[in-house]
Parts: C-alpha cells; structure tokens; sequence
C-alpha cells in the first residue's frame, strides 16, 4: 500500500508539472484551475503515503534519503500551494513544482525498505529539527523559482521583448516581495533547525558541535542566508542581485541536504 500511494504521488506530480508547463505557454483559466487542484490532490495523497510511512515505521519517517527526499518534495508542494494561493501566480508553478517532481523521482532511486533506526535518531529532536529545516528549505525552493522568473522577466524588459511571454509573467515587485517574504521565513526556520540539531547532537554524542560535514555545509548555509537577509535589510539588495544569491542559496541547500550524503562521510551519513 506505502509503496503503491508513493507512485500515485509521483504519478500526480508529473502530471502537474506537465499542465504547469503547458500552461506556461498556452495559459488558460480552465488548465490553471486543472493544474492547481491537480497539484493540490497530490499533495493530498502524498500527506496520506507520509502518514502510512509514519504508522508503519512507528516514529518520524525523515530518517533515509528516500523519506528525507519525499518529505523535501512534500514540503516544497505545500509552501507552493500557499504562495500559489496568496499571490494569485499560477506561473510560479512552472518553475517550482518541476522541483518538487524531480526531488520525489530522486527519492525513487533509494531503497524504500524500513529497516532499524539508528540508536542516535531515536529522540523527540528527530521531528522538530527534521520538519523546520525541511520547511526552511522548502520555502529557499520557492525563492529560487521565483528568482528563476525575475531574471527572465528583467531580460525580457532589458530587450525591449514586451509581448509573448513577458505578458504572462508576474511584475518584477511581486517577484521580489515573494523572493524576500521566502528569505523572512526560512532564515528563521533554518536558524531553529541548526539550534536543535546541535541541542539534539549534545544529548546523542556529547558534544554540540563536532565540525561534521554536515554541520559545516548546514553553517555555510545559514551564513549565506544571514548575509542575503542583511544586506536586503540594511543595503538594499533587491531585484537580479537577490535573485541570482537566492539562486545560488538554493545550490548551496542542495549539496548540503543531497551532496553531504553521497560524498562526503560522516555522523549526519545515511542513505
């Protein structure tokens, strides 16, 4: 049943990342409304294949790249939903649910089996730091897809291109709001996950803060972020420089959430 709603899910997410594209270039209310509730209907199922995972493993199901990258996936779909919902930009999910499609076809590759949880995950912290910092990353994916968008919209303008596409796409103000409103809330979301991860690292293995792998790139992460946040707040950093520092942030999230795991060993290592 876990293993069958899981290609349901995948299924679903093609299928929406197909009309949003579709949609992108042919936009139309009947395909928008299509695309939108049929992002939302596998959302709906991919919650119900989390919460199966979850009764059958019997604690948080985040604990190997497969359910890592499936609940990556679902979280990136949620928050899109809600932007999608609050700014009334359907195009957004051309550029973001193709993310959260790709994340959950990743997780496909990983062994899908539930085998014993390691003695160090066994902890009340497994749920609270797992789910903020996946809800932090989630929301650096929605920034990056709208700093995908801004950087086309500006090019378009730049070259005087004034029909076609460019009339489709959202304003460069709104591009940005969405981008900073993503920075204001995942900077702080990453911050908690970093404070309990380390508060969980101290009751595992006696120490906060060992300089594992993962924990330095997760610190590298965050220091980009505080650095984007700060220069946003205090010198202005708006539009294509914002946009193309979201775009790398979302690089750097990548490698450190993907790439720690497959190259680099560890006490954050799993598969």
């Amino acid at each position: 049943m876990n293993v069958f709603l899981f290609y349901v899910t995948l299924a679903i997410y093609f299928g929406a990342t197909a009309a949003y594209l579709i949609y992108l270039f042919k936009p139309s209310k009947n395909l928008g409304k299509f695309a939108h509730w049929l992002i939302v209907f596998g959302f709906i199922v991919h919650i119900i294949f989390t919460f199966d995972r979850f009764i059958e493993a019997g604690h948080t199901p985040i604990t190997n790249l497969h359910e890592s990258l499936s609940f990556f996936s679902l979280a990136v779909v949620g928050l899109f939903i809600i932007f999608e919902s609050r700014f009334k930009m359907q195009v957004l999910g051309s550029f973001v649910v193709p993310v959260a499609t790709v994340l959950l076809l990743v997780s496909s590759l990983f062994p899908t089996s539930i085998g014993p949880l390691n003695p160090a995950l066994k902890s009340g912290w497994l749920a609270v730091h797992t789910i903020v910092a996946f809800l932090g990353y989630a929301s650096f994916a929605v920034a990056f897809g709208a700093s995908i968008i801004y950087l086309i919209q500006e090019r378009f303008l730049k070259k005087k291109v004034l029909n076609g596409l460019f009339q489709k796409l959202p304003s460069l103000n709104v591009l940005d709001e969405i981008n900073y409103k993503c920075l204001t809330f995942g900077f702080p979301l990453l911050t908690v996950a970093i404070i309990s991860g380390a508060i969980w690292a101290e009751s595992a293995w006696g120490s906060y803060w060992t300089w594992d792998p993962k924990e330095t790139w997760s610190l590298i992460t965050w220091l980009l972020y505080a650095v984007i946040l700060h220069g946003r707040l205090t010198t202005g950093w708006r539009g294509r420089k914002a946009a193309i520092l979201s775009i790398i942030g979302f690089a750097v999230v990548l490698f450190t959430f993907l790439g720690v795991n497959l190259f680099m060993s560890g006490l954050h290592s799993y598969k």
